[in-house]
């Protein structure tokens, strides 16, 4: 009994003494600066909010992704050791779904952002706004989306009508993805 009385005391010790130090200041570190955030908060929306200055066309992507993307997607962007960009048209609905930029892929600026956080593997980040632009352009093309005569830029990317935009249900009706979470009355399904 004793040990049970002590132990709960000690619980409420060490919760009392984590919140009130949850409040002091050690003087550690400092706010980060605008600038700095602007660094980490290089993600794109499908709206194209943040897309920086700059364009590419398809011939330039060309170029860009025969250097930087060919190894790993294939000359033809579908017989490359890495994933295939190209190709799957019609196959969604089918028993072996072929998932790529021109047959799932929702938003063209998803693309975007994409190459331009994660791409090349070797290198991330190291393509320019405009090269990322071009080799956007480029595996657009090759996916039929757009013709050989395009140019991309932070005001034509966002309108671009991916295939399967419409194949995307809003809002998502699978339970957990707007699930509250449970901080407070669980049982009752609030």
């Amino acid at each position: 009994m004793y040990k049970t009385i002590a132990s709960i005391m000690f619980l409420f010790l060490v919760g009392t003494v984590t919140v009130m130090a949850q409040d002091e200041d050690y003087g550690l570190g400092r706010e980060a600066t605008d600038k700095e955030i602007a660094g980490w908060n290089i993600d794109v929306p499908p709206s194209g909010e943040g897309l920086p200055d700059g364009s590419g066309s398809v011939p330039e992507g060309k170029e860009v992704y025969q250097a930087q993307c060919q190894s790993c997607h294939g000359a033809d962007g579908k017989s490359g050791q890495m994933d295939r960009l190209v190709g799957g048209k019609g196959t969604l609905a089918s028993d072996s779904p072929v998932k790529t930029v021109g047959s799932y892929w929702p938003y063209a600026t998803t693309l975007y952002d994409y190459v331009h956080r994660a791409m090349p593997f070797h290198s991330p980040q190291s393509l320019s706004p405009d090269q990322t632009y071009a080799v956007t352009a480029y595996v657009l093309h090759l996916n039929g989306i757009v013709d050989e005569g395009t140019t991309l830029d932070a005001n034509s990317l966002p309108k671009i009508k991916m295939p399967n935009r419409d194949g995307f249900v809003r809002p998502d009706p699978r339970p957990d993805v707007d699930a509250e979470a449970c901080m407070s009355d669980c049982k009752s399904g609030k």
